[in-house]
């Protein structure tokens, strides 16, 4: 694996160690692979769930579909796992599938260039430069913070930090609090930041769609009948996973929605008596156009005496406070942001060369597209896990992280096969997402009345599956070769962005 004269070479290099890269590890050894290697910035395995550790951090996927079918869990202590047993999970996972060997943690990836004379990947890392056959994606879209650009910010006085870069030296008891943004991460710390704040203000752009989240404790007895039965395990999951399918038929079918909103008004309702309050916490648009939230302590914490709902626009922010477009001036002494991350712009595309020694977000730059949301036109021998149009609104990612590495096994099956690089055919690319944008245009994503971090900036959206979960896996349950060309060493393609 190691050269003397040259650069260090692994056979396969993967990028990033949250579910992607863990769960690409553990095909590979049991595919026979060995010649791989995992590479992460970060100290420890766990991608996102290694650094989202505000308060009340929590999967709001079930616990028994929030983890690989091929190292199952049954010792999940709660429905919805808090971040903690999700990490140790992975942690575990990397222990016993005997992933450790194969990690090389802090090492940050600065760049991957496709060299077309040796048909191989160069990496450039923190720890120096490898070379690879095969280079697999396994970032996420979930791992760079956005912090939206706010005049004045640079100025204030306070603290401020992002929800995935959480603060725990910092004694937030009885601080004034801004929270900027109403996302799924903000619904879970909101509550509990809201009892020990002197002054919560809440800026809100725009009303989130909630339903109850019906947490519960799964109990002593039914961890040991998971455990003594693996089948019962096994049926709770199927029985978790076609439940959340079915709910995903009111995606693709938005006149369903009607259920579902009835009974977020009614969640509403019962949360906050008073009518000005619900007022502003009422979404004008139709139930899943963003992104579905699931709670039973938000809107208690939003009518707690010391909190405020600020729906004007934030215009500046000055030394000690926020600014709205009203005129007023809101006194705080630290700033969260829980505005999410760059989905749509993904950081990591900007460190891949393809064969036009165009980066991948050049190529990207009229919108994000892939081939079965795996593979790229003018990159051979890369594979993006959760690449474009495989993320999901109604089901796990886990599942689609599993049909891709799947898909995965079989092109490297062909590769050594044939033992050429290969791409996907431009005009093959360019109709696969034609005909996904096709399918994308009667969901509620398309016509739900919403912008959403699912759209990009020309509008298209670029983040999401627009069907169920195992029409995904009707699509990857085979690499299909006839997909794809052979790169011949020294070539040059132009490449496709479609």
């Amino acid at each position: 694996m190691n050269s003397k004269d040259g650069p260090r070479h692994t056979r396969i290099a993967i990028i990033g160690a949250g579910f992607g890269g863990i769960g690409a590890a553990i095909r590979l050894r049991g595919a026979g692979h060995r010649d791989f290697l995992v590479f992460d910035r970060g100290a420890e395995v766990g991608g996102t769930w290694r650094d989202n550790t505000y308060p009340g951090c929590a999967c709001d996927v079930p616990s028994h579909l929030y983890s690989f079918s091929f190292a199952r869990n049954p010792g999940w202590s709660r429905s919805f796992s808090p971040q903690p047993e999700i990490w140790a999970y992975l942690r575990r996972c990397a222990d016993e599938h005997g992933v450790r060997p194969h990690l090389r943690l802090g090492h940050e990836v600065h760049g991957a260039a496709w060299d077309a004379e040796s048909q191989v990947w160069r990496l450039d890392t923190s720890h120096g430069v490898y070379s690879a056959d095969v280079l697999v994606a396994a970032g996420g879209p979930l791992t760079e913070p956005s912090i939206p650009d706010l005049p004045g910010l640079a100025g204030f006085r306070g603290e401020t930090f992002h929800s995935a870069r959480w603060r725990h030296d910092l004694d937030l008891r009885g601080r004034r609090i801004a929270v900027v943004g109403t996302g799924a991460s903000a619904i879970q710390f909101v509550p509990r930041l809201a009892p020990q704040a002197a002054r919560l203000t809440l800026f809100q752009r725009t009303p989130a769609w909630v339903l109850p989240r019906g947490d519960r404790r799964i109990t002593t007895l039914e961890r040991r009948l998971f455990r003594a039965a693996p089948v019962t395990h096994r049926l709770a999951r199927t029985a978790a996973y076609w439940g959340r399918e079915l709910q995903g038929t009111a995606f693709l079918r938005p006149a369903l929605m009607r259920v579902g909103q009835a009974v977020a008004r009614r969640h509403l309702r019962r949360s906050v008596a008073d009518p000005a309050l619900r007022e502003k916490l009422t979404p004008r648009y139709t139930m899943g156009c963003k992104r579905v939230l699931l709670s039973d302590d938000f809107y208690p914490a939003l009518a707690r005496d010391n909190v405020d709902v600020v729906t004007e626009p934030i215009t500046r922010v000055t030394a000690d406070g926020v600014v709205t477009a009203d005129g007023r001036t809101h006194a705080v002494d630290t700033i969260v942001f829980g505005t999410g991350f760059h989905v749509t712009d993904l950081p990591m595309a900007h460190a891949i060369r393809g064969t036009d020694a165009r980066t991948l977000a050049e190529h990207w730059a009229g919108g994000m597209y892939a081939y079965r949301g795996v593979a790229v036109s003018g990159f051979p021998n890369l594979f993006l896990l959760l690449g474009p149009n495989t993320g999901l609104g109604h089901n796990s990612v886990v599942f689609m992280i599993e049909c891709q590495l799947g898909y995965l096994l079989g092109a490297l099956r062909h590769l050594d096969r044939t033992g050429a690089a290969i791409e996907p055919d431009p005009d093959t690319q360019r109709r696969y997402n034609e005909a996904l944008d096709r399918r994308m245009a009667g969901t509620v994503w398309s016509t739900g009345g919403c912008r959403s971090w699912y759209l990009d900036e020309h509008g298209r959206n670029s983040t999401l599956w627009p069907g169920y979960t195992w029409t995904y896996w009707l699509r990857t349950r085979r690499f299909d070769p006839g997909a794809y060309r052979a790169v011949p060493a020294r070539a040059a393609t132009a490449g496709a962005t479609r």
